[in-house]
C-alpha cells in the first residue's frame, strides 16, 4: 500500500473532506445482536440479498479505486459478518494493491477467525482487525449476541489475530443499559496492559429494528466514570482528523481505551466517512434513510470518469448531521439497518 497522496480530498456541502470508505461485503451474519440484527426481525424467514445482487469483488475494487482517486485513504471491510463472504482474502488482495490506500482493516465478530483464515488475511495485505465483544461473561454475552455464542472463542480470535500480525487489535463493545453496562469495568480490566484497545460505544439508534430508546443509553461520561472509579485515565489526542473514538490513556502507562459518543457528543462536524452497502448503494451517513445506486451505474456500462463524476456529485451535496439534530426530530424517520451498511 502506497502512502503518497494521489488527490486533494473532495469536500461536502459543509466542507468536510472524504477520507474513509466502509465497504459492506454481505448483509448476512451468524449473530443476532440486539442492537443490530435482533432475532425477532431477522428470523429464519428473513430474506437476505441474492448472490446476484451483491457487488462482485471486481466491482468493489473498481469503486474503491475511484474513491481513492477522490481522496479516500482508509478502507474498512464490514458486513453483516464479512468473514461469511467466500474467499474474502481475494478482495483484500485487490484492495491492498490500490495505490494510495494507507489503511485497510476489517471488522468481525471473531467467530470465524481461525489461525488459517487470519494468516490468509495477513498474506493478502490486511493489517488490522476490529473484533466485536460485548461482554466477557457468558450469560451477558449470549444475551447480547442472540445466538447463545460463548465469549471464549472470540477471546481466542483476538489472540489469533495478534499472532498473525493483525494488531493492535481493537475490540468494540456496545453498551446498553440494563443488559451489559455491568460488564464495562471487567472488560476494561481484561484488556488493560494487553496491547489491545477496547472501545466502548454508546448504544445508537441505527436503523429501526432495535427499537432504540434514549433511556437505554449509557453515555460516554458515565462509561468514563465507571472506569475512573478504579483507574486513573487521561485524554489522548486523536490519531487523525475525524477519528470517531475519544482516546483515553491509563496514567500508569498500561495502554488506552476508546469511547465512541455518537449520541451524547455528536461528531458530525468532523465526519469523513462514506459507506457502500453489499448491493452497491452509497450512503453518506450511518443514519441515512436512502442511498445512491452505484451498482446500477457500473452494470449499465459507466466509465470510471462517469462513476467519479457521480460520486463527486453525491458527496458535494452531502449535508448529513443526524446525530447533531437527533433531539429535534419530532417523528421517527426510517433509517437503513446497521447490518446493511456495516456500522
Amino acid at each position: 500500500m502506497d502512502s503518497i497522496p494521489k488527490a486533494t480530498p473532495m469536500l461536502d456541502a459543509l466542507e468536510r473532506p472524504i477520507h474513509d470508505l466502509r465497504i459492506s461485503v454481505t448483509d448476512r451474519c451468524n449473530f443476532r445482536c440486539v442492537y443490530c440484527m435482533p432475532k425477532h426481525v431477522f428470523g429464519p424467514d428473513y430474506q437476505f440479498l441474492k448472490r446476484s445482487e451483491l457487488l462482485s469483488y471486481e466491482e468493489i475494487e473498481r469503486i474503491a479505486s475511484v474513491f481513492v482517486d477522490l481522496g479516500v485513504r482508509k478502507l474498512r471491510l464490514t458486513g453483516g459478518e464479512p468473514l461469511i463472504r467466500k474467499d474474502i482474502e481475494r478482495l483484500i488482495a485487490k484492495l491492498a494493491g490500490i495505490e494510495g490506500v494507507q489503511d485497510l482493516s476489517l471488522t468481525t465478530n471473531g467467530s470465524l477467525l481461525t489461525p488459517k483464515k487470519a494468516e490468509q488475511l495477513y498474506r493478502a495485505g490486511l493489517r488490522r482487525v476490529t473484533i466485536s465483544l460485548d461482554a466477557l461473561d457468558g450469560e451477558t454475552f449470549k444475551s447480547m449476541n442472540g445466538v447463545d455464542f460463548a465469549p471464549e472463542p472470540v477471546l481466542k480470535a483476538i489472540d489469533i489475530a495478534a499472532v498473525a500480525g493483525l494488531s493492535p487489535v481493537k475490540i468494540n463493545m456496545v453498551v446498553k443499559r440494563g443488559v451489559n453496562d455491568n460488564a464495562v469495568l471487567s472488560a476494561a480490566e481484561y484488556f488493560k496492559g494487553s496491547g489491545h484497545i477496547i472501545r466502548f460505544i454508546e448504544y445508537m439508534d441505527v436503523g429501526n429494528s432495535n427499537k432504540w430508546q434514549a433511556d437505554e443509553v449509557i453515555s460516554a461520561a458515565q462509561i468514563r466514570d465507571i472506569i475512573e472509579k478504579k483507574y486513573s485515565i487521561t485524554p489522548a489526542s486523536p490519531d487523525y482528523h475525524g477519528e470517531v473514538a475519544q482516546r483515553w490513556r491509563y496514567r500508569d502507562g498500561s495502554g488506552e481505551i476508546g469511547i465512541i459518543a455518537s449520541v451524547s457528543q455528536p461528531f458530525c462536524g468532523s465526519c469523513t466517512r462514506a459507506r457502500l452497502s453489499a448491493d452497491g448503494s452509497l450512503y453518506t451517513c450511518l443514519f441515512a434513510s436512502s442511498g445512491h445506486d452505484i451498482r446500477a451505474l457500473i452494470r449499465s456500462g459507466a466509465t470510471d470518469d462517469e462513476l467519479s463524476t457521480a460520486i463527486k456529485g453525491i458527496w458535494s451535496a452531502r449535508t448529513d448531521r443526524y446525530s447533531e439534530i437527533r433531539a429535534s426530530q419530532s417523528v421517527e424517520i426510517p433509517k437503513i439497518e446497521m447490518s446493511y451498511i456495516g456500522g
